[in-house]
C-alpha cells in the first residue's frame, strides 16, 4: 500500500497543468491517508487519464464515462468546490 500511495501522490502532483496539479495534488495531499484500498485503486486509474478530460469532467463540461463515475470522482468534485 505504501508504494501505491507514493505513486498516486507523485502522479497527482506532477500533472503538467496548473489546475489539475492544484485539484488532484491537494486532494491527494489532504485525503490520501483516509482512502481505503478500493478508492486508492480507483484514484490511481483516474490519474492515468489526460488532464483535459479530468478537468472537463470535474467542471461538468463533458459527461463522466461510467468507468470513472464513482465515489473517488465524486469526492474530487466535492473537494474542488472547497478550494
Amino acid at each position: 500500500m505504501e508504494t501505491l500511495c507514493k505513486r498516486i501522490l507523485y502522479k497527482a502532483t506532477h500533472r503538467g497543468m496548473h489546475e489539475t496539479d492544484r485539484i488532484l495534488g491537494e486532494f491527494a495531499t489532504q485525503k490520501l491517508d483516509s482512502l481505503d484500498e478500493s478508492l486508492l485503486h480507483d484514484f490511481d486509474r483516474l490519474l492515468d487519464v489526460p488532464d483535459i478530460d479530468i478537468l472537463n469532467w470535474i467542471f461538468g463540461r463533458e459527461k463522466v464515462p461510467n468507468e470513472f463515475d464513482n465515489k473517488i470522482f465524486n469526492l474530487l468534485v466535492k473537494f474542488k468546490e472547497s478550494l
